[in-house]
């Protein structure tokens, strides 16, 4: 199922319809995530651009029971509340020896939410995490940093998060282009 998120949003200029579904809901249901889908979404993040093509990101996923209650930890409460019901997490790290691996690693996630826009999955980011639990709980080495969390899968059915998180269920809208774009300074 591809979400109708582009209901609730206008793009001011014509763009794929990928990115006005593209959005971050935080119901989500019991479904598995099928392997060979799950593949294609790394496929996708992998042929992210980067400087110098240092590919500096590192993704550490878990689906498993036993993964996922290994990962539960790292969520801060806010996230976990509704997280633990996504069937997939992951972890983005990076390689914080090459220059621009931050950056690098947000285009590489940008990447696998527009993929999994395409398969009919919603991606949710969250900063809200302990990342120095996750350093010790997934032994990153010290040239990596820790930058977010992923829930991945298919869409649920709101009425099962709290009556606040339902109300905030809905896709937001974005600033208009005036206030992004600059065009030969700041101001």
């Amino acid at each position: 199922m591809v979400l109708q998120a582009k209901e609730f949003r206008t793009a001011e200029h014509d763009i794929s319809e990928i990115f006005l579904n593209r959005w971050s809901p935080r119901a989500y249901a019991d479904t598995p995530v099928a392997e060979d889908v799950l593949n294609r979404l790394f496929e996708a993040a992998r042929w992210a651009p980067s400087a110098g093509n240092n590919q500096p990101w590192r993704f550490i996923v878990a689906k498993t029971e036993e993964d996922l209650a290994k990962f539960h930890p790292v969520l801060m409460e806010g996230n976990l509340v509704w997280a633990k019901r996504a069937p997939v997490l992951v972890l983005v790290v990076s390689d914080n020896t090459k220059g621009s691996h931050e950056f690098d690693s947000g285009t590489a996630w940008g990447f696998l939410s527009l993929q999994a826009a395409q398969e009919g999955l919603i991606t949710h980011p969250m900063s809200g995490i302990y990342k120095d639990v996750a350093k010790e709980a997934f032994n990153i080495p010290d040239t990596f940093d820790v930058h977010l969390a992923i829930a991945i899968g298919y869409i649920g059915d709101k009425e099962m998060l709290s009556p606040e998180l339902q109300a905030r269920e809905t896709p937001s809208g974005r600033r208009p282009l005036n206030e992004i774009v600059f065009e030969g300074s700041f101001e």
